[in-house]
């Protein structure tokens, strides 16, 4: 009985050593590396906290907490850490060597500090010092609730102006990332400016996620996995940091030539590259999307 109970134990473990083999040989080895990031391939690449410290964050943000701001004390380093390492195992900021992680975390962040600045040319420390420096849209001119929209019904008494660290507006936008996070942003989207954690959490998955089937993420095509089709290469979208402005904003961006507000989203992305340490000259290819046509034009937003 001994004698079979060993030999079912061997097998055993030669069964778990072929699987594991057989991932190995497809790349899909899961590495466990604590809190920061488990069960996935892209963990056992360098994590985020790796390359990116608190110090380069303070460095990036560094006017954020300025008396100036209008979000001081709301945004940290630690509270992007925790949001990212749930994207971790899917990629984010683990894709690819450390140079293609670090521009992804510097892309990202780009469009972060962007959208939430409050930076302009003759401000203390340069204009691309004030990201971070909102959480909530300031003064809304509208409710932005779409009465049509039936799957995502507006609440009584909210409004859905913008919030976060890549602005949320409209119902449907807050029904459909409430959903993809778990939280209840269509009841209660004040979460994204009462929770730093929630708030990047909200924007990573904007970033990693389609909007539509066929189409990529902004993660994607950053990184190089979106191989484009014949009718983007004629509409003139090809992988890069471009890309990404297409699928996040639009035609409030793209397809308008080279004008103010792309610029200023490539002017922080390009500047946090070099105070991270990699270098503007690094930025890549087809960095801007003045000639591309949008992937899903509209006219409700200026950032649905």
């Amino acid at each position: 009985m001994g004698m079979v109970r060993a030999a079912s134990f061997l097998l055993l473990l030669a069964l778990l050593a072929a699987a594991d083999a057989r991932r190995q040989k497809g790349g899909e080895t899961a590495c466990d590396k604590g809190w920061e990031c488990s069960g996935s391939r892209f963990c056992c690449n360098e994590t985020i906290t790796d390359y990116f410290k608190a110090y380069q964050f303070e460095e990036l943000f560094a006017k954020r907490n300025s008396s100036l701001a209008h979000a001081t004390g709301f945004w940290d380093y630690q509270a992007f850490i925790t949001a990212a390492a749930l994207f971790e195992p899917r990629g984010f900021g683990t894709t690819g060597g450390r140079e293609m992680s670090m521009k992804e975390v510097a892309a990202f962040l780009g469009h972060v500090g962007a959208k939430t600045s409050c930076g302009y040319s003759l401000a203390d420390g340069g204009s691309l010092a004030w990201g971070l420096c909102y959480n909530h849209e300031m003064s809304p001119s509208q409710s932005y609730c779409d009465d049509s929209n039936e799957l995502y019904r507006c609440a009584e008494g909210v409004e859905y102006y913008g919030r976060g660290a890549l602005p949320v507006y409209w119902n449907y936008n807050y029904g459909i990332m409430g959903k993809g996070i778990k939280q209840d942003l269509l009841n209660h989207p004040e979460l994204l400016e009462q929770n730093a954690t929630l708030a990047f959490e909200a924007a990573i998955w904007r970033w990693m996620t389609p909007m539509k089937r066929k189409q990529p993420s902004a993660h994607d095509a950053f990184v190089g996995n979106w191989k484009p089709t014949k009718k983007d290469t004629l509409s003139k979208r090809y992988p890069g940091f471009g890309a990404t402005m297409n699928i996040l904003y639009g035609d409030a961006i793209c397809g308008k030539g080279s004008i103010d507000n792309m610029n200023g989203i490539i002017s922080h992305y390009q500047h946090y590259l070099d105070l991270m340490g990699v270098g503007a000259q690094h930025s890549g290819d087809n960095l801007d999307c003045a000639d591309q046509v949008p992937f899903n034009p509209s006219s409700k937003s200026p950032d649905s």
